[in-house]
């Protein structure tokens, strides 16, 4: 009997498990949209996308929830892994959107829409690679300011202000596809 229990608790999963596989299943959309603006192939984020969950997961004890949220450490460890691929193929990080899958788009998608999704594009392009890295990590990441700055290693304010920055020159480059 005793011996059924020890193997129990040894197959039964850890708490600490049972939060990551929550992160897991939370964050891997918005990882692999992050990580795919910032390296511009589909294949390479797939592959960093997974390397960031399994150094993640390698790291999770050492997490400090008094140093800042999981998602943001996360992204921390998203952002190095990206950034680590773009070194290793020798070329600078460019951050834009990838280019349009004619075939998934919707029928319905209006031409308005179209339009407004290549005027955006177009001005994201215009946008200084940093500036493009803060918007991403505010729309296609969904982190608050704080965590923002958490994962740049920059202050909270000093975050808001650059992101404010990239929003107003991203609207200015909208309205001059317009």
């Amino acid at each position: 009997m005793e011996q059924t229990l020890v193997a129990e608790a040894k197959d039964a999963p850890r708490a600490g498990d049972l939060a990551f596989e929550r992160l897991y299943r939370s964050s891997r959309d918005d990882v692999y949209a992050y990580v795919a603006g910032l390296l511009r192939d589909s294949a390479a984020a797939e592959e960093v996308t997974a390397a960031v969950f399994e150094r993640a997961y390698r790291k999770r004890n050492r997490f400090d929830p008094g140093r800042g949220e999981p998602r943001a450490w996360l992204f921390g460890i998203a952002r190095n892994a990206a950034l680590d691929e773009l070194r290793r193929r020798g070329r600078q990080a460019e951050l834009t959107t990838e280019p349009a899958d004619l075939e998934s788009l919707d029928a319905t998608e209006s031409a308005e829409d179209s339009e407004r999704r290549l005027a955006v594009s177009a001005a994201l392009e215009r946008l200084d690679p940093r500036e493009r890295e803060l918007i991403a990590l505010k729309f296609f990441a969904g982190l608050a300011n704080a965590e923002i700055a958490h994962v740049l290693g920059i202050g909270e304010s000093n975050a808001g202000t650059k992101l404010h920055r990239a929003m107003t020159k991203l609207r200015e480059a909208c309205d001059g596809n317009a």
